[in-house]
């Protein structure tokens, strides 16, 4: 057992539908990015076309750091709570007891949905141990909101 790989977790990997959706989202402003500055180099020339091709590295670098997150994204239901883990470089790992859930809510903007996709948001008592799980199809977002509401429900009376 490691501190990122508890005991007991048997994870779900969000969808991979999840990595077009965010690379949609990302190519908005990057395309806009990099259409300004070789306008810029266009109507300056010289020297400056190192701006665009230093653009085009940050950008082609922001999607693999995409397609790696996503890949790292899961979620893993216990017992008593669940488990919420992101990162690769930088790992982290979220445990929130269904005893302190207030509410779950399920969204999607419209990207996401034209993927079938939404994102559940945990709210808890205390700020810290809020958590949310993107790319999880809309039909298995809806169950696990009602699975986690009625777990959470269950904690509490018998508290």
């Amino acid at each position: 057992m490691t501190w990122f790989e508890p005991e007991g977790a048997s994870w779900t990997y969000v969808d991979r539908k999840l990595i077009p959706a965010r690379l949609i989202s990302f190519a908005i402003p990057a395309g806009l990015a990099l259409a300004a500055t070789v306008a810029l180099a266009v109507a300056l020339g010289g020297a400056v076309w190192i701006v665009p091709a230093v653009v085009l590295v940050v950008v082609v670098w922001a999607a693999w750091v995409i397609v790696r997150q996503v890949g790292a994204h899961a979620w893993a239901e216990r017992d008593d709570d669940l488990l919420v883990k992101r990162g690769r470089m930088f790992r982290r790992v979220t445990v929130v007891p269904y005893g302190r859930m207030q509410f779950v809510e399920v969204e999607a903007g419209p990207i996401a949905r034209s993927f079938g996709l939404a994102r559940v948001q945990l709210h808890t008592a205390a700020p810290g141990t809020d958590a949310s799980i993107s790319g999880v199809p809309t039909d298995e977002a809806a169950r696990l909101r009602d699975r986690l509401t009625a777990r959470g429900e269950a904690t509490l009376a018998g508290l």
